[in-house]
Parts: C-alpha cells; sequence; structure tokens
C-alpha cells in the first residue's frame, strides 16, 4: 500500500483539495491519519466495522484496547449514545471542543469493536480546525487512536506517523505539529462521582470547577501480568495499565537533579545515554546527548515536547533515554507523569 502524504494548500479549509480528499477515503473505508490537538490520531469509519478492524490491524492493536469516536458537533455526540447525563451536558458547554473524552452508554450505531465490547463509548470532540472540518467533510463520526504503531511513543508530526505507518495506512493529511502534545483526558461523567481514567488535556482541577467532586483513577498491573494476559473487561479506556508511549530506548525516570546525575554516571558507563533537560537543570562533564525539555513553570511546554524530544532521542540512537519527572500536582503535569510511568515500564 502507497500512503499518500497530502498538505493543506488552501486557507479555506473545509474545500481545501487535500482535506477533501482525506474524507472522500474515509466515506470509502479507508484509514486517514490526521492532527487534533493533542496528538495525531488514525482515523477510520466509525460506524463501519470493517473499516475499524483495519486501524486494529495497521497499528497492531490488541482487540481488548478500545478507540475513542471523534464527532463533528456536540448533536453528533448524542445521535451516538443511549442516555445524555447532565454532567455530560456541563462537561461539553465547559470543555469541547476540546482535548476531553466523556464515557457514555452507547447506541447501536457504534460497532463492538469500537469499545471491545464495552456498553461504554468515548466520544471527543477536537479542537484542531483541520480534524473538525475533516469529520464534517466525511459526514461520518471517527474512529481515532494515536497514529503509531501499538505502544509505541504518540505521534505530535506528520513525520512521526510516516516512520511508524508508511505503507500500512491510505493517507495521511498534514497540518503540522500538534498543541497539546498529549491525549485527551477520558472521564465517565456517569460514575457518581465522576471518575478520571486517563489524565490529559483537561485537568483534574478544571473538571473540578464545573462539576465538583470527581476521582481520579489509579490502576496496577501485578509485575508478571502482560499485555497479552489483560482481560478486556479490565480496561474502561485507552492507555490503561499497561506500557504505553514508550520510545524504543530504555527509560529511566528520576525526580532530582541529585539523582539525574547519578543515573547519568552509571548508565553512561556502558550504554549511550539520552537525556531530556527541562530550562533550570544542566549536567556537565558526561559524555551524553542532551536536549532541552521545556521549563518547570511552564508544564504545558512540557506535555507538548514530550513525544517530540523522546522520538528525537530514538532517531539519535541513544540505548538508555533518562527523564526527570515534573514535580507532582494536580495539572499537566499529572498527564505526563502517567505518560512517562507507562512508558517506562
Amino acid at each position: 500500500m502507497k500512503t499518500l502524504h497530502l498538505r493543506l494548500t488552501s486557507a479555506a479549509i473545509s474545500t481545501d483539495p487535500a482535506l477533501l480528499e482525506a474524507a472522500e477515503i474515509l466515506r470509502r473505508g479507508g484509514l486517514v491519519a490526521f492532527p487534533t490537538e493533542t496528538v495525531y490520531g488514525l482515523g477510520a469509519n466509525a460506524l463501519d466495522a470493517r473499516a475499524v478492524e483495519k486501524i486494529f490491524a495497521a497499528k497492531q492493536r490488541p482487540h481488548w484496547d478500545p478507540v475513542i469516536v471523534h464527532v463533528a458537533d456536540v448533536a453528533g455526540a448524542r445521535r451516538l449514545t443511549l442516555a445524555w447525563p447532565e454532567a455530560a451536558e456541563r462537561l461539553a458547554e465547559a470543555f469541547w471542543p476540546g482535548p476531553l473524552t466523556m464515557l457514555l452508554p452507547r447506541n447501536s450505531q457504534i460497532p463492538d469493536v469500537c469499545t471491545a465490547g464495552r456498553e461504554k463509548a468515548g466520544l471527543r470532540l477536537p479542537s484542531h480546525p483541520v480534524a473538525m472540518a475533516l469529520i464534517a467533510a466525511a459526514g461520518v463520526p471517527v474512529a481515532a487512536p494515536s497514529a503509531n504503531r501499538f505502544g509505541h511513543t504518540s505521534p505530535t508530526t506528520a513525520g512521526h506517523v510516516l516512520s511508524d505507518l508508511e505503507g500500512r495506512i491510505d493517507a495521511i493529511l498534514d497540518a503540522g505539529a500538534c498543541e497539546v502534545g498529549v491525549e485527551s483526558t477520558v472521564i465517565d461523567p456517569t460514575a457518581d462521582p465522576p471518575i478520571i481514567y486517563r489524565p490529559g488535556g483537561i485537568t483534574p482541577e478544571q473538571i473540578r470547577h464545573v462539576l465538583g467532586r470527581v476521582v481520579v483513577a489509579e490502576r496496577k498491573l501485578a509485575e508478571h501480568q502482560t499485555a497479552e494476559d489483560t482481560p478486556p473487561e479490565s480496561l474502561e479506556s485507552p492507555g490503561l495499565g499497561i506500557r504505553h508511549y514508550a520510545p524504543r530506548a530504555r527509560l529511566v525516570l528520576v525526580e532530582s537533579l541529585g539523582e539525574l546525575n547519578r543515573v547519568l554516571e552509571r548508565e553512561a558507563r556502558d550504554h549511550q545515554v539520552g537525556v531530556l533537560l527541562p530550562r533550570e537543570w544542566s549536567v556537565t562533564g558526561l559524555h551524553v546527548t542532551a536536549l532541552p525539555w521545556g521549563s518547570w513553570s511552564e508544564p504545558k511546554s512540557l506535555a507538548r515536547d514530550l513525544y517530540l524530544q523522546l522520538r528525537a532521542l530514538d532517531d539519535r540512537g541513544v540505548d538508555v533515554i533518562v527523564c526527570p519527572m515534573p514535580p507532582a500536582g494536580d495539572g499537566i503535569a499529572l498527564a505526563i507523569r502517567d505518560r512517562l510511568r507507562k512508558a517506562a515500564k
């Protein structure tokens, strides 16, 4: 299969020839990678089970891991549900379009393959103008996990997508780098209290301001448990409980500058080592590949560049990547720490 690299050439996004071609591919049952504000997604017609099956084949993704369904507007989300609770309405008013996925009871339009057979589907209205225009032009909801091989570092540029999926998908719609850099927050607003299963671009603080009490779920697998023997019913949303977001290199996490220097000294004796460095930290006297990684005082910059720089160090051929953990908190740092922990399993 030849993967078409479609680039937008017009300021009028909704009528751009590249976007219209991508929409036609989706209608025909093909696969199109496209940008969202979080990461690039790999899209298929969510109402066509055979089309969605192609996502799992291209990504080598196990069928127990559900995919998120992207819609063009709130009305489109409501049409796919059996119930639309008040909490969902309040969240949609506050955060849609945006990086928030809601788990809601699905109706029969959404095939089992999208949800791994579970009764709730993850629904999201993205805010990226290209994603919104593509879904609208296709005229169907779009199932779209991240556009990378299963378990690998998520893609935030078209180049990242092609490095993983070229020749495995029909097309990529290229609109530059993604802004947020980590995946959407996943919440079940039907629970009492609502449960955040995956922290992301919308923080618990923001959600509490709208809903009041919410809880953040924590799931840990035993060390011997693997993706292959994890039962489908145990995973309520994408990206839970198993190794995800991982670079090719072994990832080592540290919590302090002192620990960083000790780990770098140890690992550099036998390995080619890369390190992500926040602006406030520095290392000297060691033969390591150091890449800048935003600032502790600007956690959004850390989120935006996390996958970008992990992939850049992989491209440099390092064996080990050492990465500081941002200070614990309830904002976007929570999402960054979540992704790093899963990547380092």
